[in-house]
């Protein structure tokens, strides 16, 4: 059945060479999507259409990657604008409908979505993001990690790179979930080497170091 979402992509400076999308619904292996303000247009997972790409469809979440960053629109939600510049060293985030901060970058390398964390003592993520990244999380060190839905062990490693839009932090302490998890947490083992600042609508970020 299809499922109705309602999320907006806005163009935002790091998408500026990319479409607006507009998810209009999903169902299984396939995304309905409202492109630049044309017609409704299905595409498949894996498939392009007009410089987007379908990634994943779960639910009413669909995962797709523009001018090379990924991300992921849910029902009612407004996608987040990816990092941008604000000059040397510095970022800004907006936040989603939700007040989220996320934004895509790169860890090792490999494209992730991340969601800012200022609670989470690390940068953490599931086994198949540690995955992409060639982290090799068994050599890591066994813990076990306090969430919401309980304690879940964990495997405590360092990843050698981390990519927030032009910024690059190296040798950041990490958390690899035995599950996966939908998104990255951008916790305080990158997040201390930040200068935070937030102006309601917008998060923003100077590096220290």
């Amino acid at each position: 059945m299809l499922a109705a979402v309602i999320a907006i992509a806005g163009a935002s400076q790091a998408m500026a060479d990319g479409p607006d999308v507009i998810v209009a619904g999903s169902f299984p292996g396939a995304a309905v999507l409202v492109i630049d303000g044309g017609a409704p247009t299905t595409v498949r997972v894996g498939r392009v259409a007009r410089g987007v790409k379908v990634l994943a469809v779960d639910g009413d979440a669909v995962t797709f990657e523009i001018a090379g960053q990924r991300q992921t629109l849910r029902a009612g939600e407004r996608v987040a604008n990816l990092a941008t510049s604000s000059g040397s060293g510095s970022l800004v985030l907006h936040a989603d409908s939700g007040g989220h901060f996320r934004t895509g970058g790169q860890i090792n390398g490999a494209r992730v979505e991340f969601l800012l964390d200022t609670g989470a003592t690390f940068v953490s993520m599931g086994r198949s993001d540690a995955q992409r990244a060639g982290i090799d999380y068994a050599a890591g060190r066994r813990a076990v990690a306090q969430t919401a839905n309980g304690n879940t062990g964990i495997w405590l490693v360092k990843v050698d790179q981390l990519n927030l839009g032009s910024l690059t932090l190296h040798n950041v302490d990490a958390a690899v979930h035995d599950d996966n998890l939908p998104v990255v947490l951008l916790g305080m083992s990158a997040l201390s080497r930040f200068e935070l600042r937030n102006e309601g609508q917008r998060m923003f970020l100077r590096q220290r170091y």
